[in-house]
């Protein structure tokens, strides 16, 4: 969102004042002037600003006028198709309020909208960590950190991978404990069944030669030779019941025959011996780039600093611009830490105001004479500074400073910054004063 025009009704009295879509400087206001410009800019967004009406354009493109007569109705009015969208932006109560549509409360809006020497002084001790890691070597430290991150990335797969293909102890157990069942009772099974077979020829034998001798006995020497058998028969059960068992086991393992488990684990232990030096090898590494990490940024955790990676290569770029001033300008001063803690500072707030609304608005910066008691050279070597990074969002500079209204008049000529200095004048058709441009 930016800003194109301001219009004061008070009373009889006009201000209208112009802005610029980039940067702005109204000087020549003192202290009181500035307050109450402020209060209207940003009063001008709510829904109490009766005989306050603003232009703007917003992040879409769209121009706005906002009409708040002191007696009527408030509108909204979208200009290039002269469409009246108030209900967009009216509250609940049937106020029209850009601040609410943006999901933004007043009090919010005064403390970010607005900027002064004071609340700019406790921003410069805020940001300490952002300006240390912003005066390493980007390259090395987003290096180190993308490093870590790798190396932590496939140390967890490597550990992942293990644990799914580590066995289950029990599983691995209940294996094998039925597959010596299985072997046992096979091995009485063929034990049985071959004695069994000698017993049923003898038997066989004697039960011809008493059937010709003593039938009686025949008969039982035959029922011998039969329940002989019958046990077999039971014993050969136990050994199907033994393999039932076994084959339910070895699912269990996912393994289809006792060959096919034995050859999977004989596989997994040549396996897990190389996830296992893989291993190794990474956590080495790992160690290694989290000790080149700690000697770059100290205690300041990998996660912080991506978190705020966008923030801290802001503030190197800032650093870098400021360094080279002097081979851009033969008469620029050498920037000192305050200075560049400062610059700093007014840059990280103006990226705070970038996507200030919940549907990602910008809104511009009010800056209430920001560099006070700053020296004339190092100002101008600011002022520098955040010429080149308004309009990303809108600035308003309040200044009561001449030698920021003389760069302001100079830089005015090349069209990038409007300067404003209003001044009083009677209208002579209406007999009304008022301050305008």
């Amino acid at each position: 969102m930016r800003f194109t025009r301001l219009v004061i009704e008070a009373d009889r009295s006009t201000v209208s004042l112009t802005l610029h879509p980039s940067l702005t400087v109204v000087a020549g206001v003192d202290e009181r002037v500035r307050a109450g410009l402020t209060e209207e800019l940003i009063g001008a967004l709510g829904s109490n600003r009766s005989g306050v009406h603003l232009e703007l354009a917003d992040d879409d493109g769209r121009h706005l006028a906002v009409f708040r007569p002191r007696n009527g109705s408030h509108r909204v009015i979208e200009v290039d198709h002269g469409a009246d969208i108030s209900e967009d932006y009216r509250t609940a109560d049937g106020r029209i309020d850009l601040l609410s549509h943006h999901g933004i409360e007043p009090r919010r809006a005064r403390e970010l909208l607005h900027l002064d020497r004071d609340r700019l002084d406790a921003a410069t001790h805020h940001d300490e960590i952002v300006n240390r890691l912003a005066e390493i070597d980007q390259t090395e430290l987003w290096s180190a950190a993308a490093t870590v991150r790798v190396t932590d990335d496939e140390l967890r797969a490597l550990n992942d991978g293990i644990d799914r293909a580590g066995e289950d102890p029990e599983a691995v157990a209940r294996v094998e404990q039925r597959h010596q069942t299985l072997e046992t009772a096979l091995e009485r099974f063929r034990l049985l069944r071959h004695r069994a077979f000698e017993a049923s020829i003898v038997l066989l034998a004697a039960a011809v030669v008493l059937t010709l001798v003593q039938p009686a006995f025949a008969l039982g020497v035959l029922a011998v030779g039969i329940l002989g058998v019958l046990v077999t028969f039971v014993f050969r059960a136990r050994v199907e019941a033994a393999q039932r068992l076994e084959d339910a086991a070895l699912a269990e393992v996912g393994a289809a025959s006792y060959l096919g488990f034995v050859v999977k684990r004989v596989d997994g232990m040549f396996t897990g011996s190389e996830q296992r030096r893989r291993l190794l090898a990474v956590a080495e590494d790992h160690r290694a780039a989290a000790v080149r990490w700690t000697r770059l940024a100290g205690d300041v955790s990998v996660d912080w600093a991506m978190a705020h990676h966008e923030e801290i290569e802001t503030t190197a770029r800032l650093r870098r611009q400021l360094r080279s001033l002097d081979t851009v300008s033969s008469t620029a001063p050498e920037l000192d830490e305050d200075a560049a803690d400062t610059a700093q500072a007014v840059l990280a707030h103006l990226g705070r105001l970038r996507n200030l609304g919940t549907d990602g608005e910008s809104f511009p910066l009010i800056l209430d004479d920001p560099f006070v008691d700053v020296p004339s050279a190092t100002k101008l070597a600011l002022l520098e500074v955040l010429s080149r990074a308004a309009g990303s969002p809108q600035v308003i500079l309040l200044t009561d400073q001449e030698d920021v209204a003389s760069w302001a008049r100079l830089e005015a000529l090349t069209g990038e910054v409007a300067l404003v200095e209003p001044h009083m004048e009677v209208r002579h058709d209406t007999g009304a004063s008022g301050l305008a441009v």
